[in-house]
């Protein structure tokens, strides 16, 4: 899905689209809400930070 799309199924301007990305711009929690149903994902999926290190599982101890 292309930027334009997401913001058109938003009632967005692609412009307004690309700011929230860069985090130029805040979205409302009811445009919060709308990202997520067009995207098909639970709101907090889009605050989850893919990038972030993930911690070493640790192996459960046998003692």
């Amino acid at each position: 899905m292309t930027q334009e799309d997401l913001a058109h199924r938003c009632g967005l301007f692609r412009t307004y689209m690309s700011r929230i990305e860069t985090g130029a711009a805040n979205p409302t929690l009811t445009m919060i809400h709308a990202l997520a149903g067009s995207l098909r994902v639970p709101v907090t999926a889009l605050f989850e930070d893919d990038a972030a290190p993930k911690a070493p599982r640790r192996k459960a101890s046998t003692a």
